[in-house]
């Protein structure tokens, strides 16, 4: 069995991927400069930022893994998104402006002021390829789900979205990479808003659904916390400590701050992250509510699907079933830019690193000319196609293999990998006492339990029995705490060994903590603000979206469902109007001879 979609959802599907290739163009003309191209100018206004930080922070997986998770536990895997708002949340408290104002374009730039240019160098070559790895892997499971649940060509999915990321990506760099976040936000949030509110009248209202649990024998499974015995034993209380210790991590950490250099000053920062963490925590309380409908309502088609996880088809499913004809499109759309949204910005930030972090030093080694920003701002984007096709590449490759498990082996790896060089960078946002090589202690120590972590390592190797190995298995809170806390136990450690206070390393940390704390005065290092210029851009392609949606109030529908898309173009339409309206008033000088 294949999901089926009409020729109007393929229409709704291709006139969204031309609007993102336009918005790209479009917004091609706010970047001048490589500083405009990776970070907007560090203009970008807190809805604008907070929005894009917000969509940049999920994938497919949120409407197919994750989905396929409230399928099978209910509402455990809400724990995940709740961390996430929490960790968005917290820099609102004190993180947002903290990282804003290290005044950076990437993060290995802002590591070299606190551990030193010998660190830097390490965090710059590691994270390429790992974030490469990462985007392949999105784009292959995006692949893999569009061809497993709808019967599309894997290699077809995979080239096309990719190609469309590269497009708009390239041509606009970050400014275009916020621009479509937000439009994708603008109608992901109210699409999936009333998904769930089509599953409750479905079942009834919330008391309805509770009582179906109940009466199909989910109750225990569907708890929010479960005891050790379901699940091999996730879901429990020390599985959701470990999730919300690692999305502490994600968050609050110095890997985190390319969210925020791109907006204008530490208030700003500080809104963007409110926005964030209420969208999260908005969108963790409505994601989940289909795929439990799903199995409350029509397990029989979601088991019927020949695929290898049917359960991650869940959300698909009651889609099509409940939504209007032209709708369903546009599910397909969420889900799609779901993905593209985590990958243009893994991609944005990846090149400007490869710019900012990894090219001066290779320039300087042969004695290469230096390059002024115009060529720059080519080589940027020369760099964003180059890496693009590495990545449509390597998820090609994957899609060729005989599927052994290696997209759930390589996120394991990645989560692996990723955890130990994280630790001292959350560390070192409030430890100073150290010696300039803490961070490779606290990464060393990490690897040990990391490795050992790897299942898919043969311990053998490591001189331990086959027997042994067998039964060595561990869960996802013994990879997280073992690997956390001997990192942290290495960076501790060398504390015993750092510099004196008028030592050069130490006035060099002073300084870090000096520029972190001190609010940025945005007149003065930044210059003027366009906010008006992103009001009217922004809303007036959201007019074309609101616009768009609404022809779909001509296709033949129940007034159910005419009425669901009504109401996505009215609240689409709305903002959108609400944006243009604030940004009618004149344009500061710096754009009027423009």
């Amino acid at each position: 069995m294949k999901v089926e979609l009409s020729n109007i959802e393929y229409f709704v599907i291709i006139g969204y991927f031309l609007l993102i290739i336009a918005v790209g163009w479009v917004f091609k003309r706010f970047s001048s400069n490589t500083d405009d191209y990776f970070k907007g100018g560090s203009k970008g206004t807190w809805w604008l930022v907070g929005t894009s930080a917000f969509m940049s922070t999920f994938s497919a997986w949120t409407f197919t893994g994750a989905a396929g998770m409230a399928y099978q536990s209910g509402f455990s895997v809400m724990i995940i998104f709740f961390g996430n708002a929490l960790g968005y949340f917290l820099n609102f408290l004190f993180m947002g402006p903290w990282l804003r104002q290290l005044r950076a374009t990437t993060f290995p730039e802002a590591i070299s002021m606190r551990y030193g240019e010998q660190t830097r160098s390490f965090y710059a070559l590691y994270e390429v390829p790992i974030r490469i790895l990462y985007s392949a892997l999105q784009l292959y499971g995006l692949g893999i789900f569009c061809s497993a649940v709808f019967g599309y060509n894997i290699n077809h999915v995979i080239i096309v979205a990719g190609i469309v990321v590269l497009f708009y990506s390239a041509t606009g760099g970050r400014w275009a990479v916020m621009a479509t976040d937000f439009l994708q936000g603008l109608i992901l949030v109210p699409l999936t808003v009333i998904v769930a509110i089509l599953c409750l009248d479905k079942l009834g209202g919330v008391g309805a659904m509770f009582q179906a649990i109940e009466d199909q024998g989910l109750k225990e499974e569907y708890k929010m916390i479960n005891g050790p015995t379901l699940f091999a034993g996730a879901y429990t209380w020390g599985w959701a400590s470990a999730m919300m210790l690692k999305q502490f991590i994600v968050y609050n950490s110095m890997n985190a701050a390319p969210r925020y250099f791109s907006v204008k000053d530490g208030r700003e920062a500080r809104k963007a992250a409110l926005l964030a963490a209420v969208l999260m925590l908005a969108g963790s309380l409505f994601w989940f509510l289909p795929p439990i409908a799903a199995r409350l309502l029509f397990a029989d088609q979601v088991m019927a699907l020949n695929i290898g996880k049917p359960e991650e088809a869940s959300y698909a499913i009651v889609s099509m079933n409940l939504l209007p004809v032209g709708l369903i499109g546009m599910i397909v759309v969420a889900i799609l830019t779901a993905t593209m949204s985590s990958m243009d910005t893994g991609l944005n930030t990846n090149v400007a690193i490869m710019l900012r972090d990894i090219y001066p030093k290779i320039a300087r080694f042969f004695k290469w000319k230096a390059k002024d920003e115009k060529e720059l701002l080519l080589y940027g984007r020369v760099y964003t196609w180059a890496l693009g096709v590495v990545i449509v590449s390597l998820a090609l490759y994957f899609a060729q293999q005989d599927g052994k498990g290696i997209f759930e082996l390589m996120l394991d790896i990645g989560a692996l990998l990723a955890t130990p060089i994280a630790v001292p960078l959350l560390w070192g946002l409030f430890i100073r006492r150290t010696p300039w090589w803490a961070a490779f202690a606290a990464i060393g120590c990490a690897f040990v339990p990391s490795l050992f972590a790897l299942r898919e390592i043969p311990l053998t190797y490591l001189g331990f029995s086959q027997e042994f190995s067998d039964g060595f298995k561990w869960t996802f809170q013994d990879k997280m705490f073992s690997v956390f806390g001997a990192g942290s136990f290495g960076y501790l450690v060398s504390t015993f060994f750092a510099p004196s206070k008028d030592s050069d390393h130490r006035k060099q940390v002073d300084e870090f903590f000096t520029r972190m704390k001190t609010p940025i005065d945005f007149k003065k290092e930044v210059g003027e603000d366009n906010d008006s210029r992103q009001l009217s851009f922004i809303g007036r392609f959201g007019a074309v979206v609101a616009g768009f949606v609404s022809l779909l109030l001509i296709v033949p529908n129940p007034i159910e469902g005419r009425l669901a898309i009504l109401a996505l173009a009215i609240t689409i339409g709305g903002v959108s109007a609400l944006m243009i309206r604030a940004g009618s008033k004149p344009p500061k000088s710096e754009f009027r001879n423009q």
